[in-house]
C-alpha cells in the first residue's frame, strides 16, 4: 500500500540538487506568497495534454519538446519568444508533413528556470563559490552576492513565466501560427541556407493545398485548426518549494495539479524512487517526463513506473532518454524491453544533447552537432529493431543565430564558438541546425510509414 500523498509529503524525503537558503524564514514567506498567486495553467489544460500524449504513445501523434537550457530573466523579451515560437512551428510543420499525423508541441518555456548540476561549487583561481543553479535561485554572476541563493527570485520567475505564457497565448490563438503565414516563420538568418531552402519548398506545397482548400470553401476563418495552435508549457520540478505553492486542487474532479506547467519532469540525477521528487510528482496528475541516463537500471525503471503510474494511465509518462550517442546502443535496448516486458505504456523520447556534451579545445561547453544527429538516428533506428515507437525528440534550442554547438550545415567550428555564444548554462541548437535535425526526423517518419505500408499490402496479398 502506498502512504498518503500531501502537497508537503516530499518534504520528510531524502532530497539532492537544492540550494541551501541563508534565511528559512524568507523563503517560507515568498513561498506562502506564492501560494496565494493565481495558478499559471488549468487542470484541464494538463488532462488534454494527458490525452495527445496517449495519441502519441498510440503511434498516432508525435511529440515535439524543446526550448531553452535555462530561461535567462535578462533575456525575456518579446523578440526572443517570438523567435523562438517560429523555429518552434517551422519544425513542427515539418513534422506533421512528413508524418502525416499531428505533432504534440511542448516548450520547454515559461517556468525552466531551475537547473541541477554536478558539483555544488565552482571554482575559479583561488575563489569558490557556489555553482549557479539558473535564475529562479541565484545568478550566474561569478561574485559571492550572484551565488547566494535569493528565494525573492522565485517571485521574478512567476512574473516572467505569466508574461510569456501569455505572449505564447496571444501569438498561437491570435493568427501568428495561421499556416496561411507559413512562409513568415522563416527567420532572416536562415532564409537563405539550405534548411531555409528545404523549408520553403514544404511551404510552398502547403500554399498550394491551403489554395485548393479555400477554393473549396474551406478557409482558415471557418475552420480554426488552420488558424491556431496550441503549445504546452514544461520544465524539470526541481525547486520543490516552489512546485508546492503552485499545487493546487482541482474543484471538478478533486485531484491535485501542479499548475505551474502543463508537464514537468523529473531529471536524471533527482529520480531515486524513495527521494523528494519522486515523492512529490507521484501525488500530482500532470503528465510527468522522466529523464533515463545510462546509469538508469530497468529494475529501477520498472520500481518509478510502479510508483508513478500504478493505474497505468495512458499519456501519463514520458521517457526522455538523454544517454549519448556512444552509449545508446548499449543503455536503451535493455530500458526497452524492460518496459515491453512489464506491459507498460510510455512515450518514448529522445534527448539527444545531455549525453553529447564535451568541452571543446578553446574550453567552451559544447555539442557536437553530428553526435546530436547520430543519437537521434540510433534511436529510431532501435526502435525499429525492438518493434516499439520512437514516440518524440526534446532538445535544447532557441530561435536565436547562437554558435554553441559545433557543425551542421553551417559549418560552426571551435574558432566559431566565442562568435555568439550567449547561452547561461548549456548550449543550444541554433534555428538552423533546429530545422536541420527536423528534417533528420521527417525522413525517418517517412521511412517508417512507407515500409509500414509496405508490410500491410504484404499481409493483404497473403491472405
Amino acid at each position: 500500500m502506498a502512504t498518503p500523498w500531501t502537497p508537503d509529503s516530499w518534504r520528510s524525503k531524502p532530497i539532492i540538487q537544492v540550494p541551501e537558503y541563508p534565511d528559512p524564514a524568507v523563503l517560507a514567506d515568498v513561498e506562502g506568497k506564492l501560494s496565494t498567486y493565481p495558478p499559471l495553467v488549468f487542470a484541464g489544460e494538463a488532462r488534454d495534454l494527458k490525452k495527445r500524449l496517449a495519441a502519441v504513445a498510440a503511434g498516432d501523434a508525435f511529440l515535439l519538446q524543446g526550448g531553452d537550457c535555462a530561461e535567462s530573466f535578462a533575456e525575456h523579451r518579446a523578440d526572443n519568444i517570438r523567435d523562438f515560437l517560429r523555429v518552434f512551428l517551422q519544425m513542427a510543420v515539418v513534422l506533421t508533413y512528413a508524418g502525416s499525423m499531428p505533432v504534440v508541441k511542448i516548450g520547454r518555456i515559461a517556468g525552466q528556470f531551475a537547473k541541477p548540476r554536478s558539483s555544488d561549487i565552482e571554482k575559479k583561481g583561488d575563489v569558490t563559490l557556489p555553482s549557479y543553479r539558473g535564475d529562479i535561485i541565484n545568478g550566474a554572476e561569478f561574485t559571492p552576492e550572484a551565488r547566494m541563493p535569493d528565494p525573492q527570485r522565485q517571485l521574478e520567475a512567476y512574473r516572467q513565466s505569466a508574461a510569456t505564457l501569455n505572449l505564447l497565448r496571444a501569438f498561437t490563438m491570435g493568427g501568428y501560427a495561421d499556416l496561411e503565414r507559413v512562409h513568415q516563420w522563416t527567420l532572416g538568418f536562415v532564409s537563405d541556407s539550405p534548411q531555409g531552402q528545404r523549408f520553403r519548398e514544404i511551404a510552398d506545397r502547403i500554399s498550394e493545398t491551403i489554395g485548393f482548400m479555400r477554393a473549396c470553401g474551406i478557409t482558415s476563418e471557418n475552420t480554426p485548426q488552420l488558424k491556431s495552435t496550441t503549445i504546452y508549457t514544461s520544465h524539470e520540478a526541481l525547486l520543490l518549494g516552489y512546485e508546492e505553492a503552485f499545487t493546487r486542487l482541482d474543484s471538478t474532479s478533486g485531484e491535485f495539479y501542479a499548475t505551474s506547467g502543463h508537464m514537468v519532469w523529473i531529471g536524471d540525477r533527482t529520480r531515486q524512487p524513495d527521494h523528494a521528487h519522486v515523492e512529490y510528482c507521484r501525488g500530482i496528475r500532470n503528465p510527468i517526463g522522466i529523464k533515463c541516463g545510462p546509469s538508469l537500471e530497468p529494475d529501477t525503471l520498472i520500481r518509478l513506473l510502479d510508483i508513478l503510474n500504478p493505474k497505468e494511465e495512458a499519456g501519463r509518462i514520458t521517457l526522455i532518454c538523454r544517454n549519448g550517442s556512444d552509449k545508446v546502443e548499449k543503455s536503451l535496448p535493455r530500458l526497452i524491453r524492460a518496459v515491453e516486458k512489464a506491459g507498460r505504456n510510455v512515450v518514448w523520447s529522445c534527448d539527444p544533447m545531455h549525453g553529447n556534451t564535451i568541452t571543446s579545445a578553446s574550453n567552451y561547453k559544447t555539442r557536437p552537432f553530428e553526435r546530436v544527429l547520430r543519437e537521434v538516428d540510433l534511436f529510431f533506428a532501435i526502435h525499429q529493431g525492438e518493434g516499439t515507437r520512437a514516440g518524440g525528440v526534446h532538445v535544447e534550442m532557441t530561435g536565436q543565430n547562437v554558435t554553441e554547438c559545433t557543425g551542421g550545415a553551417g559549418a560552426i567550428s571551435d574558432a566559431d564558438l566565442s562568435d555568439r555564444y550567449h547561452t547561461h548554462c548549456d548550449p543550444r541548437l541554433n534555428a538552423d541546425q533546429s530545422l536541420e535535425l527536423a528534417f533528420l526526423m521527417a525522413e525517418r517518419i517517412k521511412q517508417e510509414r512507407s515500409e509500414k505500408a509496405e508490410a500491410g499490402i504484404s499481409r493483404s496479398a497473403a491472405e
